[in-house]
C-alpha cells in the first residue's frame, strides 16, 4: 500500500492508495514542528477510528513547506520502514521534466498537478488550483510542465482585507445575490466573488491566446466548485488531482527502477 502525503502551506492531507483506489483521505493542519511521533499518534488513532486495515509499503511525499519534510521523512522511516519518495529531489524522477527557466525551482504540488492532468486530460492543459495562492499551471502537449501564474488566494485576499481595514469585517465566500451589494459584507463577497472569476477568465484567455490554442481548463482545490457551479469557468474539476498525481509519479519511479 502506498501513503500519499500532500503538504500545503495550510493543510497536510494524508491518502492511502491500494493499487486501485484511495481507501481514506486524512487532513491535519500544517506546523513545522510536529514531530515523527505526533504525526503518527495522529494518523493511528484515526485509522483505528475508521477500523481501516492497512500495511504501508511505500511512502511518496509532495511538501510547499520544506521544513516539515525531514519529520515527515522519519515519519515514514521509523513506522513504515519506508524511504519516503520527495517529489522535488534529484531522487524523484518525473514521466516529463518541466520546461522552466535555468536555476527555477517549480512548487512540488505544482510539478504533481501537471503530472495528474496529463495522465487522465492529455496535454496543452491548464490547471487552476485554488490553495493559499490560486496557481495557473500550464502544460504542453507532450506532458511537459513550462511555466504558469501565481496570484492570491481567494481566502489569503479576503484575510488580507480583513487585518489592512479594520473597519471591515471578515466574510466567508460565497456568490453574491447581485454585483452591487447593499451592505458591507455584500460589497466584499461581490468584489472577491467576481474579482475572481474574472481573474480566472483572463488569465486563462491570455494564456490561450499566447500559446496560440485551445487548452482544457482543469480546476482543483477547494473552492474551485463555487467557481464551477457559478460560472462554468472550467472543462472538469478535479478533487483528488494532486493525490492521483503521487500515485502516477510513484509508478513511474517504480517502474524505471529508482524504487
Amino acid at each position: 500500500m502506498l501513503l500519499c502525503i500532500d503538504c500545503g502551506n495550510t493543510n497536510t492531507v494524508f491518502s492511502i492508495w491500494d493499487g486501485e483506489k484511495f481507501l481514506c483521505t486524512l487532513r491535519t493542519s500544517t506546523h513545522h514542528a510536529r514531530t515523527a511521533d505526533a504525526y503518527f499518534t495522529w494518523y493511528s488513532t484515526l485509522i483505528k477510528h475508521y477500523g481501516i486495515e492497512t500495511d504501508i509499503t511505500d511512502v511518496i511525499i509532495s511538501s510547499t513547506v520544506p521544513r516539515v519534510v525531514w519529520n515527515l521523512r522519519v515519519f515514514a522511516d521509523r513506522f513504515f520502514n519506508a524511504r519516503a519518495l520527495v517529489v522535488g529531489k534529484p531522487e524523484c524522477a518525473l514521466p516529463h521534466p518541466p520546461r522552466v527557466d535555468e536555476g527555477t525551482i517549480v512548487g512540488p504540488d505544482r510539478l504533481v498537478n501537471a503530472v495528474s492532468a496529463f495522465d487522465r486530460h492529455g496535454g496543452d492543459i491548464i490547471v487552476v488550483d485554488f490553495g493559499t495562492a490560486t496557481t495557473f499551471d500550464v502544460v504542453a502537449k507532450d506532458g511537459a510542465y513550462i511555466g504558469g501564474v501565481i496570484a492570491p488566494g481567494v481566502n489569503l485576499s479576503l484575510e488580507a482585507l480583513h487585518m489592512a481595514a479594520a473597519a471591515l469585517p471578515h466574510v466567508d465566500i460565497t456568490k453574491p445575490q447581485a454585483v452591487i451589494g447593499t451592505n458591507t459584507v455584500a460589497c466584499i463577497q461581490s468584489g472577491v466573488f467576481w474579482g475572481y472569476v474574472g481573474l480566472v477568465k483572463e488569465i486563462c484567455a491570455r494564456i490561450k491566446a499566447e500559446r496560440e490554442r485551445e487548452m482544457q481548463v482543469i480546476a482543483t482545490g477547494g473552492l474551485a466548485p463555487l467557481f464551477q457551479q457559478s460560472e462554468a469557468l472550467f472543462d472538469a474539476f478535479e478533487e483528488d488531482l494532486t493525490m492521483h498525481g503521487l500515485t502516477v509519479i510513484h509508478d513511474y519511479n517504480k517502474e524505471i527502477g529508482n524504487i
